[in-house]
């Protein structure tokens, strides 16, 4: 049996981020890592796997244990090789030419396409790259998984291809998945942890169980403290009474008894737990309104690829204000290309049967967040982009997250969870009325998630959105076109296609 254990583990990077950390983790364990950006995740992951250190406590593996760790990105140093080479460079090079065919089952197995397979990966997306990351690891045959972010890039069909595998290839073996994606959890682990600066918590299910659990047992805590924070006044109150009975009569036995309540205030007070809040630095969005009843609307639109590669057809579509519009598709049916043929509308080129309000106003979050500068500062970005003065921007980046020394750093030097808290402020800022986002969660952890599923339900702003996180698109669609035999078509929900996808 495998098995992973951590005593007393804690770390801290200027500020606590996790301890009190105590967890075995063994055969068919399949824990989720849920955490705040920021609060630990990657380098908890990184000291099992035996690549960092923590701050405090231990981290033990069973004798002859063999840890599989997959990080979020390939490194720099290894774009220049295939995908196929990279694979094959996680084995001894000893045994290489005699277990070479071990390659090929692999990504066989992770249906990897052979004409991605000798291409160098940084001619390959995102998510390919992350499926050959996957594959490095599993060609090694490790007796435990780790996955840092395993969702990122990929689009519905490899998530739910990925789902199935950890299903069937991993499923006896110690797995421990780092994760915003809400759906993905709940298909993949059987167990959540916490990560919190004082006592993280550990609970024997799935995400969204697990998720209730927790919050009934914060709401529990908060309960608790509020009654002991009104015993200790009480009893304040009491022992200030018996002092001044005291004084006034001279009893010495009232002095005492004062003396008592203070003290028993005072380790109550000492023993009362702060009520946990997640510091995710969240934003919230904004709505200029709008008062045109038609936003958008499309007549025999046509949709094709760059090369002129016709995808599909839009034979009439009405975008309604207040419209929440989901776009579902396979993989390739044309869904960036029509996020293109909007934004290019909305960019002033005039489309052939495509019509938008004069009263619109966009707002556009995609997961590459390319049109955020890089350069400046965030803090310099906002004051030259939008009129809100000093005072003003640095509360509003402060509470996004950013405490006044980071405000000045360039924006290159943040990770995506940081650049998208600035787009998202940015987007605020902006109050527009229609919302275009692509893989808007991509790189928002999921307090942030949940603040913008609630922000573009309670604002009322128009959004087209295309997302492969089926926890968000549920929250937020109130309609749903399909991408079907090259047309499109209005469904009356997501359900179909999910279930279509996961055959």
């Amino acid at each position: 049996m495998g098995t992973i254990s951590l005593r007393n583990a804690g770390h801290r990077a200027g500020e606590i981020l996790f301890s009190n950390l105590n967890l075995v983790i063994g055969d068919g364990d399949h824990v989720g890592l849920v955490a705040p950006n920021g609060r630990g995740k990657s380098t908890l992951l990184r000291a099992v796997a035996g690549l960092a250190e923590l701050s405090d406590g231990e981290v033990t593996r069973s004798r002859g244990l063999t840890i599989g760790y997959v990080p979020q990105d390939v490194p720099a140093a290894s774009l220049g090789e295939t995908l196929t080479a990279f694979v094959a460079g996680a084995l001894d090079a000893a045994i290489l030419d005699a277990e070479s065919w071990r390659v090929d089952v692999v990504l066989d197995e992770l249906a990897i396409p052979p004409a991605f397979r000798e291409k160098p990966l940084h001619q390959l997306s995102g998510g390919w790259q992350r499926m050959a990351l996957l594959a490095r690891c599993w060609v090694t045959q490790p007796d435990a998984l780790l996955l840092d972010e395993p969702t990122n890039h990929l689009d519905l069909g490899r998530i739910l291809l990925l789902e199935q595998w950890l299903s069937y290839a991993a499923r006896g073996l110690p797995v421990v998945i780092a994760s915003h994606d809400r759906a993905f959890l709940d298909a993949t682990t059987n167990r959540t942890l916490f990560l919190r600066p004082s006592e993280p918590v550990y609970l024997p299910l799935a995400y969204g169980a697990a998720r209730a659990e927790l919050d009934q047992l914060d709401r529990a805590a908060e309960a608790q403290r509020e009654r002991d924070l009104k015993q200790v006044a009480q009893w304040r109150r009491q022992a200030a009474k018996l002092t001044n009975i005291g004084i006034n009569s001279g009893s010495d036995l009232l002095t005492v008894k004062s003396k008592q309540l203070r003290d028993r205030a005072e380790k109550l007070e000492a023993q009362v737990q702060d009520a946990h809040r997640d510091r995710t630095g969240l934003v919230r969005l904004g709505n200029s309104g709008a008062e045109a009843r038609v936003m958008m609307a499309f007549e025999n639109v046509p949709i094709a690829a760059p090369d002129g590669t016709p995808l599909f057809s839009i034979d009439k579509l009405h975008v309604f204000q207040g419209d929440r519009i989901v776009l579902l598709g396979r993989n390739g049916s044309g869904k960036s290309q029509f996020m293109r043929v909007v934004t290019e509308a909305l960019g002033g080129r005039e489309v052939p049967g495509l019509k938008i309000s004069p009263q619109l106003a966009p707002g556009y979050l995609d997961q590459a967040l390319a049109w955020l500068p890089l350069d400046p500062s965030p803090l310099d970005y906002l004051l030259h982009r939008f009129d809100e003065g000093d005072r003003r921007t640095i509360a509003l980046l402060a509470g996004a997250g950013f405490p006044p020394d980071r405000q000045s750093r360039p924006i290159r030097t943040l990770s995506l969870g940081q650049r998208a808290r600035v787009a998202l402020l940015a987007l605020r800022l902006a109050r527009p009325n229609f919302y275009l986002l692509d893989e808007p969660t991509n790189h928002l952890d999921i307090p942030g998630q949940e603040q913008l599923e609630a922000d573009i339900r309670d604002q009322g702003a128009t959004t087209i959105l295309v997302t492969h996180d089926r926890a968000f698109l549920k929250a937020v669609g109130t309609r749903f076109l399909l991408i079907e035999r090259r047309r499109l078509v209005e469904v009356d929900g997501p359900d179909g296609f999910l279930a279509e996808m996961a055959l």
